[in-house]
């Protein structure tokens, strides 16, 4: 599930995406030193990795840096990938650790942003959960509740915003989340239950 669309992250649609070919097909053919399966890689998976970025960071200039930067060191490592994991969770791995290096450097906390969000953004659980009662209003409710939602995730530490972010919003298994951030589904499960825990308590006010 995607966060941001392709016009707001300033990254043009592609015009077809590589089906017909996986991705352990293009990795193969990338060490073989074809440069297109590259790009079909990166064709596939730019729109997503910027979300997830973007997410992180919540600027759009510094995740469209990193996404290039996670590409680049993609490809240059590409050798040493040997398939014991999907190909896209190690890349996720890739640029989450960026992400989570520039936060720390830059030692800002930065703000989770739903503006871009949509109606299938808003089936996201927390968001479920704080709007099922709004009725008529659900539409200026929802407005208000991601805002809401805004600031209590900015409160949340990196590790936690991550798991919400990869879970809630790109809607990955436990496993896949523990590959990325180099954990178990075990701590995954224990960080996501941890972070429902501080959302529902900085947003009280709305789910009761």
């Amino acid at each position: 599930m995607e966060l941001v669309n392709e016009n707001a992250a300033g990254i043009p649609a592609s015009a077809s995406r590589p089906a017909e070919d996986s991705d352990a097909a293009l990795v193969e053919r990338v060490k073989n030193g074809d440069m297109a399966a590259f790009d079909a890689l990166t064709l596939k998976y730019r729109e997503r990795l910027f979300g997830v970025v973007y997410n992180m960071l919540g600027n759009r200039e510094d995740a469209m840096d990193i996404v290039q930067d996670a590409f680049i060191k993609a490809f240059s490592s590409i050798g040493s990938f040997r398939g014991s994991c999907a190909f896209y969770t190690w890349l996720y791995r890739i640029a989450v650790n960026m992400g989570i290096t520039f936060l720390k450097r830059s030692r800002m906390r930065r703000f989770f942003s739903f503006e871009n969000s949509n109606e299938e953004m808003a089936s996201a659980e927390v968001v479920e959960k704080l709007s099922v009662n709004c009725g008529g209003r659900r539409a200026a409710m929802l407005s208000e509740i991601r805002e809401k939602l805004n600031e209590a995730l900015q409160s949340l530490s990196i590790k936690h915003r991550t798991v919400v972010i990869l879970y809630e919003i790109e809607g990955l298994s436990h496993q896949e989340i523990a590959e990325i951030t180099g954990t178990t589904p075990a701590t995954v499960r224990t960080r996501l239950h941890y972070a429902k825990q501080q959302l529902q308590s900085l947003l009280k006010d709305y789910i009761n």
